[in-house]
């Protein structure tokens, strides 16, 4: 399936449109007027319909959480997080912000909401110690040695300042890399090259506005992104 913004504004909302009714249990909610206007403007700043689709399961998951479903949510309550989730996928593929981005939407702008370093650490441990009882066993090892050095480190964390923090930082980039070049190994290169062509087309829009060398190393960390959701590894860096 083609997820790029490379198609008309019509058949991006539709696509929108669709994900949206099969979020809601099949409750269509027609996406005009204002919400046309609100989608078509995603699409003209780039933003792939995988990460809106993103974007719209953040926010289902929250309203999910309150309690029971009152009611179908509409296109218009997703929007915000349609844009974290967009501002986050730029940030880790490394695109400019679109043309039509207001300035305080700017790199600049926008504030980082990861929390603080020990809370960073706890959520990455959940999650590798989850993958550890997982179906696909071929990274244990790694996983394991690495649930291990974490964990040990996370007394110390909150206390790190200067030099020392920024080793730590250091350490957790190194660790980030193994474990998503060993999820990388485990890849075909049927599914390296479908990911690559995935990549491609997210981002499509952005290539006319990006130097060869820059759209190249987007495409790369786009493709590192792909990897990192297929094996379903946490973000383990912290800025």
């Amino acid at each position: 399936m083609d997820l790029s913004s490379e198609e008309s504004p019509a058949e991006y909302c539709r696509r929108i449109e669709a994900y949206l009714c099969r979020k809601n249990d099949g409750h269509l909610i027609r996406i005009v007027g204002p919400a046309f206007e609100q989608v078509t403007a995603w699409a003209e700043r780039g933003v792939p319909l995988k990460v809106a689709f993103h974007g719209i399961d953040r926010y289902f998951d929250r309203y999910y959480a309150k309690g029971p479903r009152r009611r179908p949510v509409r296109v218009e309550f997703c929007e915000a997080d349609v844009l974290d989730v967009f501002d986050e996928w730029r940030r880790a593929v490394g695109v400019p912000a679109a043309s039509g981005a207001s300035d305080g939407e700017s790199d600049e702008g926008t504030t980082t909401r990861h929390g603080s370093l020990p809370a960073h650490l706890d959520r990455v441990i959940a999650r590798l110690t989850s993958l550890r009882g997982g179906s696909d066993r071929t990274l244990d090892e790694l996983l394991e040695t690495s649930v291990n050095e974490l964990d040990a480190s996370r007394a110390r964390a909150k206390t790190l300042r200067g030099d020392a923090r920024r080793t730590f930082l250091d350490r957790l980039a190194a660790i980030d890399r193994l474990l998503l070049d060993a999820a990388r190994v485990q890849c075909d290169a049927a599914t390296l090259e479908e990911l690559r062509a995935e990549a491609e087309a997210e981002l499509a829009s952005f290539r006319s506005r990006m130097p060869a060398e820059a759209f190249d190393q987007a495409r790369r960390a786009c493709v590192d992104r792909l990897i990192r959701e297929r094996a379903r590894l946490p973000i383990i860096n912290f800025e």
